[in-house]
């Protein structure tokens, strides 16, 4: 069975289609945790990995073996995200409220008993609240770099900028959410 990504989809390029399989397993995990942190829902995430999934299947004859298929797939995963956000704010505010009501929020603790939970739970919210607020290439960058695992030259090929942008972004984000968090710490 072939275990490299590259391999396996040369091979379902080749007509052994069930192979995708193998990709599915390895990537949604952390595709879903990328997701949910940048759209702040798990529903939401959960829908756009499944489309990104299924984009990056359909569109199996596109991918070039010469890239890594894991940038090609970040990139699905990256462009699938903007466009929820984009149909997401043509909604009505009403539609808005009652998806987070019904649909869930990721931060939303569920009755889950235990101070160390709780604690875990608020500084996750806190940390997605801080995503938010940075400009969207750096919390990309720092979701794909902790929350995906991927190195600098992966982070450029998905964001399409240069190695050294992808650090400029990952650093000045870490910056940004240090400040923020120093003078979260003085205002107690």
């Amino acid at each position: 069975m072939p275990h490299d990504d590259r391999d396996i989809m040369q091979r379902v390029q080749a007509g052994q289609v069930e192979l995708f399989e193998q990709l599915v397993v390895r990537y949604r995990p952390v595709l879903v945790r990328v997701a949910a942190s940048k759209l702040d829902d798990l529903a939401s995430a959960e829908d756009v990995v499944q489309e990104t999934l299924l984009a990056a299947f359909s569109a199996r004859d596109t991918y070039r073996p010469e890239f890594s298929f894991s940038t090609w797939l970040w990139t699905i995963l990256l462009n699938g995200c903007r466009r929820h956000v984009k149909r997401r704010a043509r909604q009505s505010p009403q539609a808005v409220h009652a998806a987070v009501e019904f649909g869930g929020s990721v931060q939303q603790i569920e009755h889950e008993t235990g101070l160390s939970r709780l604690l875990a739970a608020e500084r996750t919210e806190r940390l997605h609240g801080l995503l938010r607020e940075l400009p969207e290439p750096q919390a990309d960058a720092l979701r794909l770099r902790f929350f995906a695992g991927l190195t600098y030259p992966e982070i450029a090929d998905a964001m399409q900028c240069s190695r050294n942008g992808a650090r400029l972004r990952v650093q000045n984000g870490l910056e940004t959410l240090a400040r923020r968090l120093r003078a979260d710490e003085v205002d107690l």
